[in-house]
């Protein structure tokens, strides 16, 4: 999130940086400028003692006292209890040849251009144009980290159009966890199946891995790896894009969704820690029904991505919704102007 000026000044001064980093608590960031102006006020006041050991010992007590007093306030005891320090931003291909976000502690960068087969043109240089214009290279350089936070994490739309389009799968080029993908009208389609929807996904988030690894090559910077497991994934998950309908239809998008997860990490690593579900349950119960526990497969308890917020302190109090996944939830958006922002519901 980026503060008012007006906000940011009463953090500034290396006395209150400092005071804040000796303690252990969690808050949202009006509060935690509440803070800063209390504690600010505090350091002016007693800036007369002197900077001798022994007046800043008093001094410290003086805060602790303070920040005593701060926290058991009716004002505290109403506000939010999300444990998160950190808001970020996340952009995509409306970004692009446009100014970025700063200040944000993460960056969630779209893979694609609205669908999930395209490319999102300045997820590496844009246009022909530098470093700078790159969405990885503003999330992965310019944010400014939170030990709970990846400072640059991707997304990716998603969808399961059936075998109508001319991507559908028609053989199996991996170990598919629903058998093999067939062909059906004499071999010139692939089956509408799950075990050809499974492939589907698979194929799709194989090459959003290709377009991750041509961005990072054209930045060529050591700081900012190729590799698909480098980074966490979200997964797009929203009624606006193509899904098909009915039970069976319900089974082929999460095995659409399962292929995808399983490039990107979760059925490779014994725990799994870099895949999450961007969605809101209404829109995961109507594209993969109700489905929880190991049916989920490789999606079962993903962290997810909660969106809907309309304010910060509406994306904090969304920080202790239940996951739809049986996860939790880590990350939740608020729309703002004139990028959106993500506030961090883990430390």
């Amino acid at each position: 999130m980026r503060l008012h000026l007006r906000r940011q000044k009463a953090c500034q001064s290396d006395e209150v940086k400092n005071s804040i980093n000796l303690l252990d608590f969690s808050v949202t960031s009006h509060d935690r400028e509440r803070y800063c102006r209390l504690m600010a006020a505090q350091i002016k006041t007693f800036s007369a003692f002197g900077k001798s050991s022994a007046r800043i010992a008093v001094l410290l007590l003086l805060q602790v006292a303070l920040v005593g007093a701060f926290w058991s306030s009716p004002a505290w005891a109403k506000g939010p209890t999300c444990s998160a320090l950190t808001t970020g931003n996340d952009i995509s291909y409306p970004q692009c040849g446009k100014s970025f976000p700063s200040g944000q502690a993460f960056g969630i960068v779209g893979v694609n251009d609205g669908l999930a087969n395209n490319a999102n043109p300045c997820l590496g240089p844009y246009n022909g144009g530098g470093a700078s214009t790159s969405e990885l290279y503003w999330a992965q350089m310019t944010s400014s980290g939170t030990p709970s936070q990846p400072k640059a994490q991707l997304y990716v739309n998603t969808a399961d159009p059936g075998n109508s389009v001319a991507d559908w799968p028609k053989a199996s080029n991996t170990s598919d966890a629903y058998g093999s993908c067939t062909t059906v009208s004499n071999g010139t389609i692939g089956a509408n199946s799950t075990a050809c929807a499974w492939q589907y996904g698979y194929n799709m988030a194989s090459y959003d891995a290709g377009l991750l690894a041509n961005a990072a090559e054209a930045l060529n910077n050591s700081s900012i790896p190729g590799s698909v497991w480098s980074y966490f994934w979200w997964l797009d998950v929203e009624t606006a894009n193509s899904w098909q309908a009915g039970s069976l239809g319900e089974e082929m998008n999460l095995a659409v969704l399962q292929g995808m997860a399983y490039v990107f990490g979760p059925a490779r690593t014994p725990i799994r820690p870099n895949v999450g579900v961007y969605s809101t349950s209404y829109q995961w119960g109507e594209i993969v029904g109700s489905v929880s526990g190991t049916f989920l497969g490789a999606l079962e308890d993903v962290n997810v991505w909660l969106p809907g917020a309309r304010s910060e302190g509406a994306a904090a109090s969304n920080c202790t919704a239940t996951a739809f996944t049986g996860g939790k939830v880590t990350v939740t958006q608020w729309f703002s102007h004139p990028f959106d922002s993500d506030y961090s519901c883990v430390g």
